[in-house]
């Protein structure tokens, strides 16, 4: 896969998928947005990957939309900006249901749109560096495409607070709100996090992996009462199937399951 605005590397079960705009500190632009979503259709089929690391070249991370591009919106109908704000959207959605698991390596500045990055991964490593705000309200408008994954992660009370200020806060405090899952103190240290999850990843059922994806997006949109006999469901198709039957005779054998021999 070739890009202009993306680099993707995949090694050991692994796909690198870096935002390489570093002059713009990564930020969006029509292009980086088409090519994101040509790639992440793709990961839909793909069986092999076993873990996404969504990263960044340069010293931010994602500074949100690109300039050149904003003034292009300015002078958009009402139309115009409904279907860019759903190819915006449609991103955003793939990331987030990527059947793959997407480890968010985060160094520098997360802003707007980068912080709906954030949140659409699933396992967030962040240095201690790093900075993050939702500031759409200082330009007028709202953080409206990303807030599904944003208050998502956050909840109501923090996108409260994140939301109507615009404020910029540290990744300490990102950490506290759920936004990011680990802080590391230096890019050294970030690589070595990264590796260890990985790590994590492949020692899990690669299936079973992917249906726990699939599992907490249930459960997170419906009430418990829905819930329920999917998750019955869930479970006893996983027993009998091939994957679980390796995974559950492997511990009752004291031995290794085929996945995590290989890893």
């Amino acid at each position: 896969m070739s890009y202009s605005t993306i680099v993707v590397e995949e090694k050991d079960g692994v796909m690198s998928v870096t935002l390489n705009r570093p002059d713009v500190h990564n930020a969006f632009n029509d292009e980086l947005i088409a090519e994101a979503i040509d790639l992440f259709t793709l990961l839909l089929s793909n069986r092999t990957a076993r873990a996404v690391v969504l990263r960044s070249e340069g010293a931010s991370f994602c500074a949100g939309a690109d300039l050149n591009w904003m003034s292009r919106m300015v002078a958009y109908t009402r139309d115009e900006n409904v279907r860019d704000s759903a190819l915006l959207a449609k991103m955003y959605a793939l990331i987030n249901e990527c059947p793959i698991p997407v480890i968010g390596r985060i160094q520098g500045a997360a802003i707007g749109g980068g912080v709906g990055l954030v949140a659409v991964c699933d396992v967030v490593i962040a240095t201690r560096n790093a900075k993050f705000g939702l500031s759409e309200v200082k330009l007028g408008i709202v953080p409206a495409v990303i807030s599904p994954y944003v208050i998502g992660k956050i909840g109501e009370s923090h996108a409260r607070a994140l939301f109507l200020t615009g404020e910029r806060f540290d990744a300490e405090r990102a950490l506290r709100i759920g936004l990011v899952h680990r802080v590391v103190e230096t890019v050294d240290d970030l690589d070595r996090a990264v590796s260890d999850t990985v790590a994590q990843l492949k020692t899990s059922g690669p299936e079973a992996v992917r249906e726990c994806k699939k599992l907490i997006a249930f459960v997170a949109q419906n009430e418990p009462g829905e819930s329920i006999p999917y998750t019955i469901d869930a479970i006893a198709t996983r027993r009998v199937s091939d994957e679980g039957q390796q995974g559950m005779n492997a511990f009752l054998e004291k031995r290794k399951a085929p996945w995590a021999e290989k890893s």
